[in-house]
């Protein structure tokens, strides 16, 4: 039988914001992450809300921080939130995902915890690491209709 302190301790999960981001060329804008877990692996820009942090605030600041790529708060729609037990093989995440579109040739540069920031064709994407691509599936629908 679990304890109330093991229970709270299993049951707690970190807070993340992830976003998409599309350019009027039909891609998306993708890191390549430089550490465990998928290190080595192309994800979505995004990362742990600080403290007295919104996840809006800290989508903003994660993109900015791994791509070089700003945008503000009012350019981000929310798409919705990803809470599955097992999404990340370090414990239990949730994220809340945003949506961004940005134009043609916008440049990105890696910075932060980023290998690499590339913007790839949404018919041509590499395997991603988590449930990212169930998160760009989801932004491409909002984007089609029409936020």
């Amino acid at each position: 039988m679990r304890t109330a302190l093991a229970q709270a301790v299993t049951d707690s999960a970190r807070l993340t914001a992830d976003v998409v981001v599309f350019d009027s060329a039909g891609r998306v804008l993708l890191i390549e992450r430089g550490w465990a877990p998928f290190e080595g692996c192309w994800a979505l820009p995004g990362g742990h809300v600080d403290p007295g942090e919104t996840s809006l605030e800290a989508a903003v600041r994660e993109l900015a921080e791994e791509t070089g790529v700003r945008v503000a708060a009012g350019d981000l729609t929310r798409i919705d939130v990803w809470d599955q037990p097992g999404r990340d093989p370090r414990g239990r995440y949730v994220t809340i995902a945003y949506l961004a579109t940005v134009p043609q040739g916008t440049t990105a540069q890696a910075g932060d915890d980023a290998r690499a920031a590339r913007w790839w064709p949404l018919t041509d994407l590499p395997e991603l690491a988590f449930d990212h691509a169930d998160i760009i599936r989801a932004a491409r629908k909002t984007e089609l209709e029409g936020r």
